[in-house]
């Protein structure tokens, strides 16, 4: 009876214990739009639910770590474990750095929620990782499929020249190749290039039928879609094709016109058709006008809380939020995002999602990512 009497007033106590979640990202440097969308969407989340997770007030321990700085990442998720005594980790938007947080999370055998980072290999080196944000495989070889559909054969890609534009490359040659499809030249850019002038010049010697590219949110895609009118590429009948990271949501105002009728693939548009994306936009405007639009980093970090929630009250963890039992509840999880139906995958603790073709268009005075074809469960190819 003693050991049953003690118990409960404990469970009571954890009920009512603010849930701290530590949250690493970029809130300054050229990346910290990253960091003000994560806010966004976990802030919407929270407005709908009386900022609670599972009965639980939350206080969120954010820890600037502005673009690739895996060392800076490890030294601050060792803080928060250490001397902040966070029961969860999350954000990360820098695959590196969640490799090293990754690392920190495994000794500390806390969940790590992934919000965008986006390797294939997080998951498997990091047992106690859970990804709610997508994968560059997973986004990119539906389009390689799509291109193949369209009866192209003959391509180019350009990529930035790390490791995720080399995902966005082994990805989509793994699969336009698979099809018949030829690829023409791989060609990498260093990252914050600025000149494209060469790149554009070889392109029109090899005369593709159609180029893939990948570059990193912001700058990148504008310049390099600036040089691609400047030139007079489309006049060549070259066909261009490129992950949503060219269009996010987040920057779209700002490309405009230099991305009309370009092509993507991506998880998620602000113009999704939903009730529950309608509820989440609506929201995010309401709260922050109309000159801030989620783009996925929000949705992720609004889908990463609707997750710890779920995986927090269902019977697998019982409130608790520490170690195996926790990480255990997220398998199989399945939720209706702002994005469309996503699951996290029970042997992987990887995303499964929709991935949907979309052609950037003006509608109704905004430029918007429309969906018109869609790729369902798709999980990571782990090419």
């Amino acid at each position: 009876m003693l050991a049953g009497t003690l118990a409960a007033p404990s469970l009571a106590l954890a009920r009512i214990r603010p849930l701290r979640i530590g949250v690493i990202g970029s809130w300054s440097g050229p990346y910290a739009g990253g960091g003000r969308q994560f806010d966004a969407g976990m802030s919407v989340w929270l407005a709908a639910h009386n900022q609670h997770i599972a009965g639980r007030p939350v206080e969120l321990l954010r820890r600037d770590v502005p673009g690739s700085a895996p060392d800076q990442a490890r030294r601050q998720a060792l803080d928060l474990v250490e001397s902040e005594r966070v029961e969860l980790l999350a954000g990360l938007d820098f695959s590196s750095n969640a490799y090293a947080v990754g690392n920190v999370a495994t000794q500390a055998r806390l969940p790590l929620i992934v919000m965008n980072a986006a390797s294939s290999g997080i998951t498997a080196r990091c047992p106690y990782a859970v990804r709610v944000s997508f994968t560059i495989g997973q986004v990119t070889m539906p389009l390689a499929r799509w291109a193949l559909q369209q009866g192209l054969r003959d391509v180019c890609t350009v990529v930035a020249d790390y490791a995720s534009g080399v995902d966005a490359e082994s990805a989509f040659v793994s699969g336009f190749t698979a099809g018949g499809g030829r690829i023409g030249a791989m060609l990498r850019v260093p990252l914050a290039t600025l000149d494209y002038s060469a790149y554009m010049l070889r392109l029109r010697e090899l005369k593709p039928q159609a180029v893939f590219f990948f570059l990193p949110s912001g700058q990148m895609p504008a310049t390099f879609l600036k040089f691609w009118r400047d030139r007079g590429m489309a006049d060549t009948g070259i066909r261009l094709l490129a992950t949503g990271d060219a269009t996010d949501d987040h920057y779209l105002e700002g490309i405009g016109e230099l991305a009309d009728g370009l092509v993507t693939s991506h998880h998620y548009s602000f113009a999704h058709d939903s009730p529950a994306n309608r509820r989440f936009t609506g929201v995010f405007e309401t709260e922050y006008g109309s000159h801030l639009r989620p783009g996925y980093f929000a949705v992720a970090a609004h889908d990463a809380l609707e997750a710890i929630d779920a995986a927090m009250a269902s019977p697998a963890a019982r409130g608790n939020a520490g170690g195996e039992r926790l990480v255990d509840a997220f398998r199989g999880l399945k939720l209706e995002s702002p994005r469309g139906p996503v699951e996290i995958d029970a042997h992987t603790r990887d995303i499964v999602q929709t991935v949907y073709i979309r052609r950037v268009e003006r509608r109704d005075g905004r430029w918007v990512n429309r969906e018109f074809e869609r790729f369902e469960r798709v999980r990571d190819p782990g090419v």
